[in-house]
């Protein structure tokens, strides 16, 4: 016997299975032509997406703000919060600080959150000027930093 029983079985396996009737049908020619058909409706249809041209719909209710706009008024936000709540905690921090009354660890809490609340305003005035700086420079209106 020149091939082996395991051998006849894998060509029974093989004969019976789709890859080999994909193979003879065309199966693989099938892929090629779909993959051609949708490149050549891509490459007809690109020019028609490119020069579309985008009409803002009016009397939607909608306002009328650029997405540099929306971000910026966002981050405005967020900063402006981030300062409210520093300073906030500027205040209960130094309440804690001055009724400690000699209790060495409501002091050393009251110095911890004086110095988290200070971190935190600092944040928000860096996040303020970095804002600006990134609308100056993605804005395009000014020459200066």
């Amino acid at each position: 016997m020149i091939c082996g029983l395991k051998n006849w079985r894998t060509l029974k396996f093989l004969a019976k299975s789709k890859i080999l009737r994909n193979l003879a049908k065309g199966g693989v020619l099938m892929n090629i032509k779909k993959i051609a058909y949708g490149l050549a409706s891509t490459v007809v249809a690109a020019p028609a997406i490119a020069l579309a041209q985008f009409e803002t719909p009016s009397g939607t209710g909608l306002p009328a703000g650029s997405v540099m706009g929306i971000i910026t008024n966002g981050m405005n936000w967020l900063l402006v919060m981030v300062g409210i709540l520093g300073v906030i905690g500027f205040v209960i921090s130094g309440v804690i600080y001055l009724t400690a009354a000699g209790d060495e660890d409501r002091v050393a809490t009251g110095k911890r959150a004086l110095i988290a609340s200070i971190t935190g305003v600092i944040v928000a005035l860096v996040g303020v000027v970095v804002l600006q700086a990134v609308k100056g420079m993605l804005g395009g209106n000014s020459k200066t930093f």
